[in-house]
Formats: C-alpha cells, structure tokens, sequence
C-alpha cells in the first residue's frame, strides 16, 4: 500500500500534463519551482546583505559577541509560521493585499535567515589563527586589508555554510507561505490537502525535499572547493639519520688509546 502511494505520486510528478505552461493553479510545476526558488534567492539575499557586515565586524573585533548569541538564539525560537501570520496583519493594514503576503513572507524569511548567516560570519572570522593575523600586522596590512585579504578567504567554508543552513531553512519553510495565498511549492501541497488529492500533496512534499537536496549538494560543492583553494602543506623532509659527534669521539679515543702501548 504504502509503495503504491508512492509510486502513484511520482507518476503525478512526471505527468506531462502538470508541465504544460498557462494549467490551472497551482500548476504547472516549473513556475511553482521558480516561485519557490525566487522566494528563497530574496529573503537569503537581504538576510545576507545585513548579517555578514555585522558577523565580520564582531568576528574582526571580538565586540558583541555575548550579544550576538543571545540575539542569535532569541531569533532561532521565534515561531516563523506565527510570525508570518502577524506581519501579514500589520502590513495588510497600509500594504495593497496583492503585495501584502509577498512581503510579509520575505520578512518572515529574512528574520529565519539571520541567525546562521551572522553565526557563520563571525565564526568564522573568529576562528583564523591569530599568529596569521599577527603576520599580516607585521608587514603593515591595515585592519581593512586583513579582514578582506585574510581573515575573510581563510573563513569562507564556514560563512558558505552558515549561508547553506539558511537556505535550507528557507526551502524548507516557505512552504507554509501558502497559508497566506503566496505561491511556491506549498501552494501545490495546500491544493492537494483542499482537494484530498494524495497524489499532490506527496508530490509537493517530494518536491520540496529534491530542491533542497540539490542546493544542498551545490553548497556542499562549494565548501568543498574553498577548503582545497587553501595553500598547499609544505612537504615534510626526510632526515636521514647520522651518527652524532659526540656518540664518535669516545669511539676514536678508545681506538687511539688502544693502539699506544
């Protein structure tokens, strides 16, 4: 029963029919993925745009950081779906309703994005050698340059995955979008539930999953990459062993004593 299910489900996902351009809502597919891909791309970018300074700055520093955690995790227990719910009154109130849930939506993300990106940034600013930073001090790098030209590149597999935890997050949460007549892959889902269409409602869920299996992999990729971009470890040489002076001297005196009478 339960592999019929699926496999009825994935014969509803390589329908043609549910591909076909200007279908009734909420198909076709492709717009949906786009929607949902277009939702994500916004809400990580601004999310980003205000994260990363302030992560570098506190990882440079070092100021801020008690803060930053506390904030961090104050923002991680904000109910996002509760939130979304709120700002979809409040901006409903002075917003046209057609922008109103889009916009209430990208708010609710951003907020949701936040955290791993300004943990990521200023951990991994953080976690640069200090003897590297102190070497950049000494051949008169400013605080400027050694933030961007060495801190920064030496901290990227660790701000590339706070950005990939926000992504994911978002993939994962902008489903619920839907509840408030924003499209998406929750929009297929919320159709499946109002129709009692099984077939739909596996489908967007299985939707949701490949797309955030694939970013994730990209991102995976990505990380992947900056660690090997990193300056090859000198060779280690080989010492071959030698007989010290001091084990050789006692050796020839006894020699030399020996051949005196």
């Amino acid at each position: 029963m339960t592999v019929q299910f699926f496999l009825s489900a994935l014969a509803w996902l390589v329908d043609p029919a549910n591909y076909v351009p200007g279908s009734q809502s909420p198909l076709p597919i492709q717009d949906r993925i786009i929607e949902h891909l277009t939702y994500t791309l916004v809400s990580v970018a601004i999310a980003a745009a205000i994260a990363l300074p302030l992560g570098f700055y506190i990882g440079h520093t070092g100021r801020g950081r008690q803060f930053v955690i506390g904030f961090s995790g104050a923002m991680r227990a904000v109910p996002t779906l509760g939130l979304l719910g709120a700002l979809f009154v409040v901006i409903g109130l002075t917003v046209p309703f057609t922008a109103t849930a889009f916009i209430a939506s990208i708010i609710a993300f951003i907020v949701l994005a936040i955290p791993s990106i300004l943990a990521g940034a200023y951990a991994g600013v953080e976690s640069v050698d200090p003897e590297t930073v102190d070497a950049a001090r000494a051949v008169g790098m400013t605080e400027r340059q050694i933030l961007f030209k060495v801190e920064i590149p030496l901290s990227l597999p660790l701000i590339i995955g706070g950005i990939r935890a926000a992504v994911l997050q978002v993939i994962a949460t902008a489903v619920i979008a839907s509840y408030i007549s924003l499209g998406g892959l929750g929009a297929i889902i919320a159709s499946g539930i109002s129709l009692n269409n099984n077939n739909e409602i596996l489908g967007g869920a299985l939707l949701v999953t490949v797309l955030a299996l694939v970013i994730d992999g990209l991102f995976a990729l990505t990380q992947r990459l900056t660690r090997r971009g990193g300056p090859p470890r000198p060779a280690r040489r080989k010492v071959k062993a030698r007989f010290q002076p001091s084990l050789q001297r006692p050796f020839a005196l006894s020699s030399a004593k020996e051949g005196n009478p």
